[in-house]
């Protein structure tokens, strides 16, 4: 496991309800402009990877590959999540920050 302190902040971003996580509530979070980050998981399907990257992209959302399925699934409280987005600026960014 790389970096604790990103997922333990995006256990405090669920906690706060400040996340959508699945592949239909991160790509609906994305679409209504309510997402502020989009992480997706190392061992996402490279479809799924590149669906996360080239729609971030056109939304202009920051976009991240970290943690593992498990993991983003173990700290969000949740099964097993391959994508999801934070909701709020400032966490979003700290998270970013945690991770670079």
């Amino acid at each position: 496991m790389k970096n604790n302190n990103a997922l333990l902040m995006l256990g405090m971003a669920a906690k706060a309800g400040k996340t959508a996580s699945g592949e239909f509530m991160t790509e609906n979070a994305v679409k209504s402009g309510g997402a502020a980050l989009v992480i997706v998981a190392e061992d996402a399907s490279d479809n799924t990877k590149k669906k996360f990257i080239n729609m971030c992209e056109y939304y202009k959302v920051p976009v991240k590959i970290h943690g593992t399925k498990e993991e983003l699934g173990r700290f969000t409280g949740k099964e097993f999540r391959a994508s999801l987005a934070i909701t709020d600026k400032g966490l979003a960014q700290a998270v970013m920050k945690k991770m670079d």
